[in-house]
């Protein structure tokens, strides 16, 4: 730029040919900020079946990137990291948070939610990598957005939380039951019937293999499974599929209050089919 005095003017300056800065492509820009990522951030990206793009793994950069500054060309950069906590110091925390949020989980759901979104800060349930106690969090979080009505966060924790447990426990591990199992019910109470059905029959035949086809638990999760059959307007199936169980848990368990329970649901059935008209064999 050349600076420039005329007689009676103020001076002035007149850019030359190329002087002004041309527009970067936000395309290149968040590629190579991609590229960063995937050599030196692998940690916080989602495990998928096939390689990420750096442009996917951008997105995820403002985890640990504080400030991205751009000079002439788009791979011209100079990033900013975040500080990082010690990793056993920030796993202390997390865990004290956990074990608190569930003390007070009872008396103090608000507080406990405040402490597990703290835990799960940065935490993304569509898409975060499987993480034991990142899944502890989530589940109790469910447990709580369901208590409380919120059936939508609750349906996504529990996806989250039963995603994880799965990935180092495998599908029949205590763990990965529990977390199936909020699956399923938080699926129902969101009304995605269809959903919870099939995560409902994985439950049974997993507890099938665990418990025993005529354990306790296996024939209140068929009986839970009839409701949803109900729920997706299959009436005859599940008055079939509840029939079925509960002279099976009478059978096996006689005396159980569980068998009480379900021909109450049976009858209420029954009077809805009678009320809306179907005809079906007793």
């Amino acid at each position: 730029m050349d600076h420039t005095a005329l007689l009676d003017t103020p001076a002035t300056y007149h850019c030359q040919p190329g002087c002004r800065r041309q527009p970067l492509d936000a395309v290149a820009i968040a590629d190579a900020v991609g590229r960063v990522i995937l050599r030196h951030a692998t940690r916080i990206l989602p495990t998928t079946g096939a390689p990420l793009p750096p442009c996917l793994a951008a997105v995820h950069a403002h985890r640990v990137l504080a400030r991205v500054t751009v000079g002439a060309t788009a791979s011209d950069l100079t990033l900013t990291w975040r500080p990082a906590i010690p990793p056993d110091h920030a796993g202390n925390n997390r865990a004290r948070r956990l074990t608190t949020a569930r003390d007070i989980a009872r008396r103090e759901p608000l507080r406990a939610r405040q402490l597990l979104h703290q835990i799960l800060t940065g935490v993304d349930p569509t898409s975060a990598p499987a993480h034991p106690l990142h899944a502890d969090a989530a589940a109790l979080l469910a447990e709580l957005h369901l208590r409380h009505g919120r059936v939508a966060e609750a349906a996504t924790w529990a996806a989250y939380a039963h995603r994880s447990a799965l990935h180092p426990h495998g599908p029949t591990h205590p763990d990965s039951l529990r977390a199936l199992h909020l699956h399923a019910a938080a699926q129902r109470r969101a009304g995605h019937h269809q959903r919870a059905y099939h995560l409902y029959r994985q439950l049974g035949e997993h507890l099938t293999h665990t418990s025993g086809p005529q354990s306790p638990r296996t024939l209140a999760i068929r009986a839970t499974t009839a409701l949803v059959l109900h729920d997706l307007g299959h009436c005859h199936a599940a008055r079939a599929l509840l029939t079925d169980t509960i002279a099976t848990h009478r059978r096996q368990h006689p005396g159980h209050p569980a068998a009480t329970r379900m021909t109450q649901h049976l009858t209420r059935i029954r009077n809805k089919c009678a009320a809306n008209g179907h005809q079906h064999d007793n």
